[in-house]
């Protein structure tokens, strides 16, 4: 089992860039492919982006791609999420979320087991 804590939340105008982190607890970090989602008030959970055990293997959503960029250091337990060009539109509260489980659908919210509490996202024009 692991805990996620996310950071990063924050108010910034559109253009600008955010990051984002999620600290895992435990000593098996390396074993959970790693997720971003993100829900608007009144909106649906959305995924924006998945990253592989290892790192190597990075999927993003069509709305966040060439913007955001998912990151993981396994040595710190941490996962990023370098969001880049910020728009109104992606303002949400932010989840990261974790998984030991042999999946295909990363884009899932129900492929994944353990959720962090969330950081806030705001953006202005």
């Amino acid at each position: 089992q692991v805990q996620l804590v996310e950071s990063g939340r924050g108010l910034v105008q559109a253009g600008d860039s955010l990051r984002l982190s999620c600290a895992a607890s435990g000593r098996t970090f390396s074993s959970y492919a790693m997720a971003w989602f993100r829900q608007a008030p009144g909106k649906e959970r959305e995924f924006v982006a998945r990253i592989s055990r290892n790192g190597g293997t990075m999927f993003y959503a069509d709305s966040v791609k060439g913007r955001f960029t998912i990151s993981r250091d396994n040595a710190k337990n941490t996962v990023y999420l370098q969001m880049n060009s910020l728009k109104p539109e992606d303002a949400a509260v932010y989840n990261c979320a974790a998984t030991q489980r042999l999946i295909s659908a990363y884009y899932s919210a129900n492929s994944y087991d353990y959720w962090g509490q969330g950081t806030q996202v705001t953006v202005s024009s």
